[in-house]
């Protein structure tokens, strides 16, 4: 007789967190506290992604805004390696680009804070008129 011994796999649990925030400065900052509180709670480390929402909300605020509308910030940690943040707004007409600055301008270096601190970073378009930038996060060296 063969005996076969199983034991249950523990998968790893999807960690979420999803908000609508008002795109305005507040808004933005109260982002950025929240992914810190979050990412907190998880025992995850907070500097590196508390600087690309700061990035992507202040965006989002200045750039993705229509009026009435908010925007969206989630959080995804579904394996233990790798953390994916979301920004949604209602400005898909608008896409971010890269862009270099001259050397005294006072704006226009976000994209490339966010491309030098995330692992992966792109934008979904849609559904109309919505568009998505997200950035990932690789938590495991």
């Amino acid at each position: 007789m063969n005996r076969e011994i199983t034991r249950p796999e523990t998968a790893t649990p999807v960690r979420q967190f999803a908000v609508q925030l008002s795109p305005t400065r507040r808004g933005a900052r109260l982002a950025r506290l929240l992914t810190t509180a979050h990412l907190g709670d998880w025992g995850l480390p907070t500097e590196t992604a508390a600087h690309i929402v700061a990035e992507l909300a202040a965006n989002a605020a200045a750039h993705g805004r229509v009026p009435g509308r908010d925007f969206r910030l989630s959080l995804t940690v579904s394996d233990a390696s790798r953390l994916r943040i979301e920004l949604t707004d209602t400005r898909g007409d608008e896409l971010p680009v890269p862009d270099t600055p001259g050397p005294y301008a006072e704006s226009g270096r976000g994209l490339l804070i966010v491309e030098a601190l995330a692992d992966r970073w792109g934008v979904v378009e849609g559904p109309v008129p919505r568009k998505t930038v997200w950035a990932e996060i690789d938590l495991v060296p």
